[in-house]
This record gives C-alpha cells, structure tokens and sequence, in this order.
C-alpha cells in the first residue's frame, strides 16, 4: 500500500494501517535540533539542517529522513514563511545553542546579551518582528500595537497581508505540488488568506508595520467588544479566500489532497478562550463557506488546528465542515481519547494525539512513551480516521531515544 493510499483510506474512515505525519505543516513538524539528532540515528548524510519555518525554528525533514521514519505525507513548500520571506538561498547559521544550521537567505538578525531579533521579509531597516532569548530554542512575536482610536478602526488594516493570488504565485503553487505530489506521499498544502484570527498571525511578524490590531491580548478583547469590527474583518478575508481558493484549486488541483484552513486556538489547557456561542457567532459562518466551497468543488479534505481543552466545540468544528482536528491536546482538560474516538470518531479524523509532547515525550523512558503510543494508536485507529503525529511540534531538546521509541510504537501497532 503506498503512502498515499494509506493516507486517503484512513482520512476517509476505512480502517487499515496507521499512517504517520511528521514535518509536513509548521503545526507537526520537529525542532531543528531533532531533525539533526534523528538524522545521525538513522545514520543518515551528515549535512546542516534546513530552518524552513524559522518562526519555531523547526528543521526541514529531508526524503531520507521522511523514508527512514516512514512518514507518509508531505507539505508544499509556502510561498513564504511566518517572518515575510522565502525559505531559499540557504546560508550557514551558528544557533545560539551551537548547532550549525543553513537558514533562509533573508533570515536577517541581530544578536546581543538579550537575545536574537530577525526583521520582517529580512529588511534590516524594518523594526524588529521576532525575538528569540539568549537561553530560548524559537522566536516569540513582538507586538507592535499602533495607538487604538475606536472611533477610527478600519477593518482594511487588518487585512493589509490578504491580497489575491498573483499568476506568479499561482506558478510556483503548482510547481510546489508537482514536487510534492511525485514524492508518492500524501500531500499537505495551505490555504491561501483562509486562516481567520489565527493569534500566531495577527502580530504580523511578516509586516514591516503592521496596522489594525495586533496586540494579541487585544485582538482576543476584541471578539467580545469589537464583533462588529471582527464581523467586517472576517466577512472581507473570507470573499478574498474563496477567490483564492477558486485560483488555487484550478492550479494545484487534485496534486493536493489536505488543506489547512485555520490555526487558531480556541481552548487553553483547561478551558477555552471564548464560549462556544461566541464561535457560532463569529467563526462559523465564514468557516463553513470556506469548507463549504471546497467540498462542493474540490476533493481536498480540510483540516482545522486548534489546541487545547475543546471537546465542547468538536461537534461546532464538525459543523463548520472540518474534515480534520489537529493537534488533539489529549493532556488538557476533558480531552480524554477515548471519549473524543467514541463520540466524534466516524465525523472527524483525529491528526495528532499520539503522544504527550508536554510531559511523556520530553521527560518519559522510552518505556512510558512505547505504552502511551500503543494505547493511542489502539484508541484512535478503530475504523481510521487517524493520522500518528506527537501533539503539535515536537519540541528541542527532546531525547533522541524517546523519539525513535515512539516512530518504533507505530510501526509495530501496524505491524501486530
């Protein structure tokens, strides 16, 4: 069976062998100092890692790596990454913890006794969009909030970043996914303007001055006192979205076969950062004309990140026309994996939930990390509708023997 075919059965619920995800979003990926550490277990070329999505720092994993743990899926290069820029015309990095990287051509930055600032799409005369600390392993956002007059919010600036997909761009989709696509993996690409509120980019660590509301904790306030202005907000970025999706889709075509609609975060780890009613209101609609669209015209399956304590918006995200919840934070409250398999199972695909990335993966023996895959891979896998990845990013600093325990659980649930 290839990689492919594993991928589609399982995402269409029809049981069969797990199939395994790592590395082919910037929301399932593995830290540089992994993909390094992963590649002299496997005894692979010695080479530096690739930073492609230098935001979390996360290391391209390579097709030798990819055969070697035996991941069946593969994400399209991004036309660019969380700071503005290409990931090409790779130049050679030394890591504040001493691992020789190659990172992006335009990955400009300053580094002093407070830590390493990178400037937005690599314009050294631009302000500063990120800041990694001196003992810190990724970037955090620095939020630059403009002065907010309410009497003169203009929904336009905080849409400054959504523009229609140019011929160009479009090009170099399609080039993207024919890569992709011959690698004989299971294809992941990005939807293009679909991501609404997504709190990683309404910073704007990608803008050189970013207008609007930008302030996260501000944006956040602003679906409780704002929704008039969140409303206009979502109602323009969601018209720009379909018509880029219409573009995308005559493009890229059945080359792809998952996209990712939206990462915003709506649970904490043991609640949500609004109520349920406050999604209908605000998110769903525009969701599910998204998913809507792409159902009735493609044959994409669509896939919704969101963290946390969400078990009570699992039949919202269902509604809203997702075929896909990722990371399924099985460590937050009420997100216990059997009860979201037996209630919301034959609706939705769980990717993710394979293991603890806050307690069992980083600070287990590779004893408790095999038992904890096991029982993940025996809960979720009942009638597919499963896809094996570590919940988020899988973290620096993370034993070596612990991730090999886990790609080594998987395998032999599938081969038992």
């Amino acid at each position: 069976m290839t990689s492919r075919k594993r991928m589609l059965q399982s995402l269409n619920h029809r049981g069969g062998p797990v199939p395994i995800d790592f590395g082919s979003t910037a929301i399932t990926g593995m830290h540089c100092s992994n993909v390094a550490a992963l590649r002299d277990h496997y005894g692979l070329e010695k080479r530096p890692v690739k930073v492609h999505e230098p935001y979390q720092m996360l290391g391209l994993m390579e097709d030798d790596l990819l055969d070697a743990i035996g991941v069946d899926t593969v994400g399209m290069e991004p036309l660019s990454n969380i700071f503005g820029f290409p990931s090409n015309d790779w130049k050679p990095w030394t890591a504040p913890w001493g691992q020789e990287l190659l990172v992006p051509g335009k990955f400009n930055v300053v580094q002093n006794d407070k830590g390493t600032y990178i400037y937005p799409q690599g314009d050294t005369e631009a302000p500063f969009s990120g800041h990694m600390p001196t003992t810190g392993f990724f970037f955090d956002a620095i939020i630059r909030q403009p002065e907010i007059d309410d009497d003169n919010l203009n929904p336009e600036d905080n849409l400054e970043e959504f523009n229609p997909l140019t011929d160009e761009e479009l090009g170099r989709l399609k080039l993207y996914a024919k890569t992709a696509e011959a690698s004989g993996r299971c294809v992941i690409g990005g939807g293009p303007g679909t991501a609404l509120g997504d709190i990683a980019l309404v910073p704007a660590p990608f803008l050189k001055e970013p207008k609007g509301i930008r302030d996260i904790t501000e944006w956040y306030i602003s679906t409780a006192i704002r929704q008039d202005y969140i409303h206009e907000v979502f109602t323009r970025q969601t018209k720009l979205a379909l018509a880029n999706l219409e573009k995308m889709w005559a493009s890229v075509g059945e080359l792809m076969d998952v996209i990712v609609i939206c990462g915003t975060d709506f649970g904490t780890q043991t609640g949500s950062f609004c109520s349920p009613e406050t999604y209908d209101e605000l998110w769903h609609p525009y969701y599910q004309q998204m998913n809507d669209w792409i159902h009735a015209n493609t044959t994409w399956k669509t896939f919704k990140h969101c963290c946390g304590a969400v078990e009570n918006f699992m039949d919202r995200f269902i509604a809203s026309g997702f075929d896909i919840i990722n990371p399924v934070q099985c460590s937050a409250t009420g997100m216990d994996p059997q009860v979201l398999k037996d209630r919301y199972g034959d609706r939705i695909t769980f990717w993710g939930g394979g293991v603890d990335t806050q307690h069992v993966l980083p600070f287990g023996t590779p004893g408790e990390v095999r038992a904890q895959v096991l029982e993940r891979c025996e809960i979720f896998s009942q009638n597919g509708g499963f896809v094996f990845d570590a919940i988020h990013n899988v973290q620096a600093n993370t034993p070596v023997e612990n991730m090999v325990a886990m790609i080594n659980a998987v395998h032999e649930f599938n081969e038992n």
